[in-house]
């Protein structure tokens, strides 16, 4: 019971850390009219940093020393980092290029990147009802990618956003390798670190510094939507895992889309459409492949039967599969059947 109450907990913490960061895309494309792609991005980072800095001041007390990041965390932590500078610069360039409901339905192609690096890179196990979700997620992510069903030309926003789907896809797996360690620490060094980064490129790049009121909105948005989402990210991978938790991202775009119409006013296209359906259906597969587990069932058959006055004793395993619905448990049956009926010893006798 303990472990089903575990696993519907990171369940709920994977769908609030998608809520919180659905918001991000439509009102990022409200402030990129005022800020530049890669200030926004820097600025985002910072604030998720900043916010979960100030709620880490309230923890740091309570915090077990082995929580604490070591020298063995290092090389995830600057993969981590650098994937996390490029990642958001690439999402606000994509954005900026085309619409936000488009870029909010793409963000679920992040689910089938880190599925495919956590297999090929960190050996995670991808079920079958994963990778059919998999396919339906891609096959709505070709079609999104595409303007208008006549000429099919290739939308170079949309390709900037599933590249940084594949970037995020990489860093959840590197996070995953440290998700037992202190979120609030990993989520201040992502936050610093990363911020730092994307702010420094937008100075080289000769960015304008955009004004206070805007840096404090991007900020702001920055802490709910990044840092508030990562945060609830971290904890849910503790129970269910890189592949699984990113999986349930696939609500994300679902908000995002329906706040772009609200916030943006943008208009309801087919391909939209057709998007949506081939998203959902994929979402079907990955909220039944982590919430019903199947594994087979052992059951041991032990057949004690006399023969001439001497006890024979034959042991025959097969095996069932089983179906829990959030919880796996594994158990062996051991069934005993005694047989001394006459027909068994003339069978016995026989050689049959």
């Amino acid at each position: 019971m303990l472990k089903q109450k575990t696993k519907t907990s990171a369940v709920i913490l994977a769908l609030l850390a998608a809520g919180f960061y659905a918001i991000n895309t439509p009102f990022s494309k409200v402030l990129l009219n005022n800020v530049t792609p890669t200030f926004i991005a820097a600025f985002l980072y910072l604030g998720a940093g900043l916010g979960v800095g100030i709620m880490y001041l309230f923890h740091i007390k309570k915090e077990k020393k082995s929580e604490r990041l070591t020298k063995q965390d290092l090389p995830y932590t600057i993969g981590m980092i650098g994937l996390d500078i490029a990642a958001p610069i690439f999402l606000m360039i994509g954005i900026k290029m085309g619409t936000a409901s488009n870029a909010s339905l793409l963000g679920n192609f992040e689910i089938v990147a880190t599925a495919l690096m956590a297999l090929l890179f960190f050996k995670e196990k991808v079920s079958r009802k994963l990778w059919i979700a998999i396919g339906f997620i891609t096959l709505s992510s070709i079609v999104l990618s595409f303007e208008g069903s006549d000429s099919f030309q290739f939308s170079i926003g949309s390709f900037f956003v599933i590249l940084a789907t594949c970037c995020w896809g990489l860093e959840n797996n590197c996070t995953r390798k440290m998700s037992d360690k202190s979120t609030y620490e990993i989520v201040l060094l992502k936050g610093i670190f990363s911020g730092g980064g994307s702010f420094t490129i937008a100075l080289l790049l000769g960015e304008k510094i955009p004004e206070i009121k805007y840096i404090a909105e991007v900020m702001l948005l920055g802490f709910v939507s990044y840092g508030l989402s990562i945060f609830l990210y971290i904890r849910a991978q503790r129970d269910l895992g890189a592949a699984k938790t990113s999986s349930f991202y696939a609500v994300a775009p679902f908000v995002g889309s329906f706040l772009a119409f609200a916030v943006n006013g943008e208009k309801l296209a087919l391909e939209y459409f057709i998007g949506l359906a081939l998203m959902l259906l994929g979402t079907v597969f990955v909220v039944y492949d982590t919430m019903v587990k199947h594994h087979l069932h052992e059951h041991t058959h032990t057949i004690v039967h006399t023969h001439n006055g001497v006890t024979h004793t034959h042991v025959i395993s097969h095996e069932h599969e089983h179906k829990h619905f959030g919880n796996e448990e594994r158990h062996n049956h051991k069934h005993e059947d005694y047989i001394n009926s006459q027909e068994h010893k003339l069978a016995h006798a026989n050689g049959l």
